[in-house]
This record gives C-alpha cells, sequence and structure tokens, in this order.
C-alpha cells in the first residue's frame, strides 16, 4: 500500500490524486504485486493523530507575493499541510513530495513543494501541471512504486 496525503483547493490535486489511485487500481488488478493507493486529503479541519506508517505528500503552488527567488515566499491556502507535516514525529514518515502548479508561473511552479522539501528535508518526487495527465499518473506511479519499495 502507498499512501499518499494531499491538500487540493480548486480540485485539480484531487481529480489527479483520484486519477492515479485509479491507475494504481488498474495495475494491481493486472499484476496483484503492484500495490494500490490509500488517499488522505488533508485540510485545516485535519485532526492530527501521528503518522506512524510511510507515506508520501501531493501539494499545489498557492502564493500570496513572493516569487520564491529574491522576494521571499508566502504560501496562500495550503499552510494546512505544512501545519500537518511540522506536528512532532509526522514529517518523519515522508518518503518524498510530489509538486503541482501551473508552468506559466515560471520560477514558481511547484514552489511550494519545493519549499517543503527544504523545510522537511525530505526528496523532490516528481511534478506535473494543473490536472496532470495520464502519461504523469503512469509516471508518477512508477517513483512512489521504486520509492516505496527501497
Amino acid at each position: 500500500m502507498i499512501n499518499l496525503l494531499y491538500i487540493s483547493i480548486s480540485g485539480n490535486t484531487r481529480a489527479f490524486a483520484e486519477h492515479l489511485a485509479e491507475y494504481a487500481k488498474a495495475q494491481h488488478q493486472a499484476n496483484v504485486e503492484q500495490p494500490l493507493i490509500h488517499l488522505e486529503e488533508v485540510s485545516d479541519a485535519t485532526q492530527n493523530e501521528g503518522e506512524t506508517a510511510p507515506y508520501f505528500v501531493m501539494i499545489p503552488t498557492y502564493l500570496d507575493g513572493g516569487n520564491g527567488i529574491d522576494n521571499g515566499f508566502h504560501e496562500l491556502m495550503t499552510t494546512a499541510m505544512g501545519d500537518y507535516l511540522r506536528e512532532p514525529g509526522n514529517a518523519e514518515w515522508c518518503r518524498g513530495i510530489i509538486g503541482s502548479g501551473n508552468r506559466n508561473f515560471n520560477e514558481q511552479y511547484c514552489l511550494t513543494a519545493k519549499e517543503y522539501c527544504k523545510e522537511f528535508n525530505v526528496p523532490f518526487l516528481a511534478d506535473y501541471e494543473l490536472r496532470g495527465t495520464a502519461k504523469d499518473a503512469s509516471r508518477i506511479y512508477d517513483i512512489l512504486v521504486k520509492v516505496n519499495q527501497a
């Protein structure tokens, strides 16, 4: 089982997470050795029970000022995930982060994920744009399986 925590504001991340879980289910049906994906959406209402098993994070980028390069990083709307990861012991179980965003924002593309990777000392595993594609689902699933087995 691959545990995947995500936060979704506009619904893009949720849609891709669900697509990724469906892709994993199809792979599992074809080869029972392939793991399924368990999804958990994090929000301001999420009660922290403390993580006790490895998991991955999928997070979009929403900024309220700052370009992340020379004038800061001001995260907007996705802070619930950061707060969750900051809870004692939670970040220790995180195996990596997948970022999403809009490539039109250049250096800000996937900036939240990259900042979390630095803060929590976890690898940046992959990225996809907006709702992702079928090719993104295949590529990211392969990465999750590989890291999960390591």
